[in-house]
């Protein structure tokens, strides 16, 4: 028997109160970066059997849950622990039982990095998952299974506790180094108040969009230019959900902090259980056109995503060839999407990165 739980989820106000810089955000800017905060991941998390104490309820050691993608596994622990003392533990095992020794593994024994956000913990293991054999595989919207170990944490592994504590340091210097990449020093976040910087993390643990884009606002890209009027109301819904949306033109006006004047964007590449690829990834090429995300996996990983060939000569029978087409032997995965490779990386960093700042863009491969 499992019980399923719900994280904690705070509804917004129908007007949200931006600042003025959030009023100049255009519209498809604030969806995308709305669904990527609203995003959720089913979890499974068992306790191992081997480290239930005496006198446990043995038919509810395992708990679901649907966690937020931006959130940590340290931010779920209170919820956890609740309804593990109510329903499985006695009362004196509860009692002794002490949370910071609690850690997490992968059904198949893998240690969880506690550091990274629960969307890209999912994510990594689905990438993972596809380089196995098809009959083994689970399906892509299965939990992410989990094991709870009561004792005995891997110190040398996880290097520092998972603690909420530890978790807000972690973030806040993930923060700093995406700022540090984008304008080549971390002004932007040391030169806020220190009750803003608490308020980035209080926004990320009590789930709360308009509090962490009160802050975030003022140090993250804006795809549009600064005199552009306040948004207007949504485009129809047949089609704001189903095209692509419209992007800065590169072209345009300078704009200080606008998502393609920024001198790089905080990008990450994981592949299935191989290194995670960081360097500097431009908002333009050297023509001044915008970087895609093709242009960038052909260059960092050509092997699975091959170059486009050229077109053939034309004839009198084809006066205008087309480049033949080419197979991707991959796919990118950004915030639990496959994202379309014509995604121009500037606008993934304004829209699609996590709380931390950072695009995460998963490699899993195509059968």
């Amino acid at each position: 028997m499992s019980t399923y739980g719900t994280t904690r989820h705070h509804h917004s106000p129908a007007v949200p109160n931006y600042s003025n810089r959030e009023r100049v955000t255009d519209y498809h800017t604030t969806l995308f970066r709305r669904l990527t905060w609203d995003g959720t991941v089913p979890l499974e998390i068992r306790i191992d059997p081997k480290e239930l104490p005496a006198n446990s309820e043995r038919g509810l050691e395992c708990y679901y849950i649907q966690a937020p993608r931006v959130s940590y596994l340290p931010l779920l622990m209170p919820e956890i622990r609740r309804f593990f003392n109510e329903l499985v533990f006695d009362e004196a095992a509860a009692a002794e039982l002490k949370e910071d020794e609690w850690w997490f593994e992968t059904a198949e024994g893998s240690l969880l990095k506690w550091h990274w956000p629960i969307g890209l913990l999912y994510d990594n293991h689905t990438i993972s998952v596809s380089t196995k054999p098809s009959s083994s595989r689970t399906s892509p919207s299965a939990a992410l299974r989990l094991t709870l170990h009561l004792a005995s944490p891997p110190n040398d592994k996880l290097l520092l506790a998972p603690t909420p504590e530890a978790c807000k340091l972690a973030f806040m210097g993930q923060l700093k180094e995406a700022d540090f990449i984008r304008w080549g020093n971390t002004k932007r976040i040391t030169g806020l108040r220190q009750q803003d910087q608490d308020g980035l993390w209080e926004g990320v643990k009590e789930h709360n969009f308009d509090d962490y884009w009160r802050v975030a606002s003022k140090v993250t890209p804006i795809t549009t230019s600064s005199r552009s009027q306040s948004p207007g109301p949504p485009p129809p819904s047949s089609a704001s959900m189903h095209t692509r949306p419209p992007s800065a033109d590169p072209a345009g006006p300078a704009e200080r902090d606008g998502a393609y004047n920024v001198r790089s964007v905080p990008v990450r590449l994981y592949l299935p259980d191989g290194p995670v690829l960081q360097d500097l990834v431009p908002p333009l090429l050297e023509d001044g056109t915008p970087q895609n995300l093709r242009y960038y996996l052909n260059s960092r990983i050509p092997l699975l995503f091959p170059p486009q060939p050229p077109a053939p000569p034309p004839s009198r029978t084809n006066p205008h060839p087309k480049p033949p087409p080419v197979q991707d032997l991959a796919y990118p995965l950004v915030q639990g999407i496959v994202a379309p490779l014509d995604s121009e990386i500037a606008w993934l960093g304004a829209c699609l990165a996590g709380a931390d700042g950072w695009v995460n863009i998963c490699v899993g491969l195509r059968t």
